[in-house]
């Protein structure tokens, strides 16, 4: 029955089947989205832009001297390691047109994350920012890599600014330290040096080869690389469709503040948007609030992507609710819950509502979204075409429509399986080996619509009873003294677990009664928080995702 109510949600003429007869590999999407779009700007970065046709050149330029001056050959991995700059379009492009595999890297890892990562995916070459030089100087020694790229900044700034800005980051603002790595050639002269060669097209990749090491947590233990196909990123690009086909090909604004090595801005942003030959704004540093703020000045943006601390710290800047959205048509959610005060908010200041979804490393990333069509906040939609999804109980039994449980996934986006580890794949998946269990608590409504309740390791078990972090955090942020906050469960001698919350201030009056008082009125006794906490702020994973672990550690 649910299967019809989706199909019937659908726009008419979205087929539910994802076909792999026109593309075969990200590459194909790449190129003939250079070929059609070759004179509209791809990527923009600080005030510089590069056009499709400008990237096509420049990636070849890349994948050439992957190719004729570096011992890497078909398969091999390389990690790509900086912010959002538009060395990452033009290092990821080329590295896949020269046929080796991307492993994406958090920029701001520790020297110990980083050496695990580079170990475990056996990466041979490393393309990093040199603000990180002296960590990679510790660690490329302790790894198998054997080629390092580094770039700057500015590297692709005209020549007159990059001077200056590269030389301001380093000697005025001190933000690149010392280091020397032997053997490393700066990512311009490696540009240079490829553009002397074509590059050698017969390392095409196939549908069915490795595309990207995605590293995550994975819905248990130490941090493994999600194998995402090209097969598993083109079917995600093609079941985004049906979201993105309000766009006009080539005429999109997309403001891009989470970084592309994430998966949901690798994938929704890097590949989707640039399939639509949209202009992609890279912002580099998002934390900077009144910078960030100031350069959405500077466009007539269309879509947004983002996560709900973002939204929320943007609307708490008095510029930002000044600016012009006029032109904004599309806004899309993902990597938290999104509470719903806060979807009103961005809805009442921007005229637009936000399409939430939900997704994993492990499914490339997107698996169910809300049609801007029949937006439902506090849901997270429908399944993309082409993906089955149930909801399960302990035991892997299917749950009837109404009832939580774990919900599982289906469909030509869900991973090849972890890198070197297949007991971890086995434990990720149903005991039939069909379905990827995602870790989440979900349930489908009676619209059909999914709403997630809450992740199952953050369930907080209070006298026998459940009470789910994201519902305790909802009500909490309703009220007007409340910046944002995270809900975690303690030891409790009475009941065995009790709620503790963790709170930034909005209004610097505000009291723990107040907070108590206000969360009595919308929760059940149980669930009402037994110790309020504040604290400046909360701690937050690389693109905003509040750290609950951290706080339970606390």
């Amino acid at each position: 029955m649910v299967d019809r109510i989706w199909a019937g949600l659908y726009p008419e003429g979205v087929s539910q089947e994802i076909s792999f007869d026109k593309y075969k590999s990200v590459l194909d999407i790449f190129e003939h989205a250079c070929r059609r779009y070759a004179d509209r700007p791809a990527f923009t970065n600080m005030g510089f832009t590069v056009t499709y046709g400008q990237l096509d050149k420049l990636s070849a330029d890349f994948a050439s001297y992957l190719q004729n001056h570096t011992s890497l050959k078909r398969g091999d991995r390389i990690a790509l390691q900086m912010p959002n700059l538009i060395q990452y379009p033009i290092a990821l492009f080329g590295a896949i047109r020269a046929g080796l595999i991307i492993v994406n890297t958090n920029p701001l890892y520790t020297a110990r994350e980083m050496e695990h990562q580079f170990n475990d995916a056996g990466c041979k070459a490393l393309v990093a920012l040199a603000n990180f030089g002296d960590l990679i100087e510790e660690v490329v020694p302790r790894t198998g890599i054997k080629h390092v790229i580094i770039t700057q900044v500015a590297d692709m700034q005209p020549p007159l600014k990059r001077a200056l800005m590269n030389f301001v980051i380093k000697r005025i603002k001190k933000m690149v330290p010392s280091f020397s790595i032997p053997g490393a050639v700066p990512f311009n002269r490696a540009l240079s040096m490829g553009a002397k060669t074509p590059y050698d097209q017969d390392s095409r990749p196939q549908l069915d080869d490795v595309a990207v090491l995605q590293y995550t947590g994975g819905t248990t233990g130490v941090a493994k690389g999600a194998m995402l196909t090209h097969k598993n990123l083109v079917a995600n690009m093609s079941q985004m469709d049906f979201v993105m086909r309000s766009l006009r090909p080539g005429q999109e604004i997309a403001i891009t503040p989470l970084p592309l090595y994430h998966i949901f801005s690798f994938t929704v942003n890097c590949l989707g948007m640039m399939s639509h030959g949209a202009n992609i704004v890279l912002i580099t540093n998002p934390r900077d609030i009144p910078g960030f703020v100031k350069e959405l000045g500077k466009h007539r943006f269309t879509t947004f992507t983002g996560l709900n601390t973002l939204f929320v710290a943007l609307m708490n800047n008095p510029d930002f609710q000044k600016l012009d959205f006029s032109t904004l048509k599309l806004t899309i959610a993902g990597g938290m819950a999104m509470q719903k005060s806060v979807a009103d908010k961005w809805e009442q200041m921007t005229g637009n509502k936000i399409a939430e979804g939900f997704g994993m490393t492990e499914t490339s990333p997107v698996v169910c979204v809300n049609p801007p069509y029949a937006i439902q906040v506090g849901t997270i939609g429908i399944p993309v075409p082409g993906t089955d999804i149930k909801i399960v109980d302990e035991n892997e039994n299917e749950l009837p429509i109404g009832q939580s449980g774990e919900l599982c996934v289906k469909g030509p986006q869900v991973m090849k399986g972890y890198w070197q580890r297949e007991e971890a794949t086995k434990d990720a998946m149903t005991k039939d080996g069909e379905w990827l269990k995602t870790g989440d608590v979900a349930l489908v409504q009676e619209d059909g619509f999914l709403r997630i309740v809450d992740r199952k390791k953050d369930m907080i078990l209070v006298s026998g009873f459940n009470v789910y972090p994201n519902e305790v955090e909802e009500v909490a942020c309703t009220h007007p003294g409340v910046l944002e906050c995270a809900a975690v469960g303690i030891p409790d001698e009475k009941s065995g677990e009790a709620v503790k919350l963790f709170v930034v201030k909005r209004d610097p009056n505000l009291t723990e009664e107040q907070v108590l008082a206000h969360c009595r009125e919308g929760l059940t006794g149980y669930k009402v928080p037994k110790v309020v906490a504040f604290r400046t702020d909360l701690p937050k994973t690389n693109v905003g995702k509040i750290l609950r672990r951290e706080l339970r550690g606390q």
